[in-house]
């Protein structure tokens, strides 16, 4: 069993873990904490690496909130603005097209938990690499140090070393190859064969 923390669009070496897993346990009743790929990722816009941010209900009251619990703010028009970054980052990718119909019920569908976001990102990315997408979330905070832990995963501040090979991206030939992007990054660019980077 191995222990993650749901993210959005989780980064490559989180779904690197994922597929390498016996079976996929998500972290729910951890605090929320900020400056993670919980409500973050990152993608290869036409200026280089581009955040993508879901704003999150902040209480007024300092109790620490439970991931599970976290809101999202919907005042804005995040998912709106999420799209439009993706297609314009990705339209001229190989396979962009080919992934864009089912990626659009993520950013048409109102939700009131990131939860909720994340989980049917993660549902979207197991579907399209056809992995199995079965996980069970925690029912009180996992403290079992059996369990192979990957929530570090979900810091978007470490800086991690990808350990697959790199492949081609949209604007490589302007900035370069950037590692450990939202898996989009390579399923956009590699399509079926995004599973052999991953094993």
């Amino acid at each position: 069993m191995a222990l993650f923390l749901p993210t959005y669009f989780s980064p490559i070496a989180q779904y690197q873990a994922i597929v390498n897993a016996d079976e996929v346990l998500f972290e729910v009743h951890d605090n929320y904490q900020k400056q993670t790929y919980r409500n973050r990722c990152y993608i290869y816009g036409p200026n280089g690496k581009q955040l993508l941010n879901i704003p999150i209900k902040h209480k007024t009251i300092t109790s620490k909130k439970k991931t599970k619990d976290t809101l999202v703010d919907n005042s804005s028009s995040w998912q709106k603005h999420h799209l439009k970054s993706i297609q314009i980052a990705y339209r001229s990718s190989p396979f962009f097209e080919f992934y864009e119909d089912d990626l659009l019920s993520i950013f048409t569908k109102k939700y009131t938990y990131l939860l909720d976001v994340n989980i049917d990102t993660y549902h979207f990315v197991t579907d399209t690499l056809q992995i199995s997408n079965t996980y069970n979330k925690t029912t009180a905070y996992q403290e079992d140090t059996s369990t192979k832990d990957y929530k570090y995963l979900a810091n978007a501040k470490q800086q991690l070393i990808q350990k697959s090979n790199p492949y081609i991206q949209v604007f490589d030939d302007k900035f370069g190859f950037i590692p450990n992007l939202s898996i989009l990054d390579l399923l956009f660019m590699e399509g079926p064969n995004a599973i052999s980077f991953l094993e």
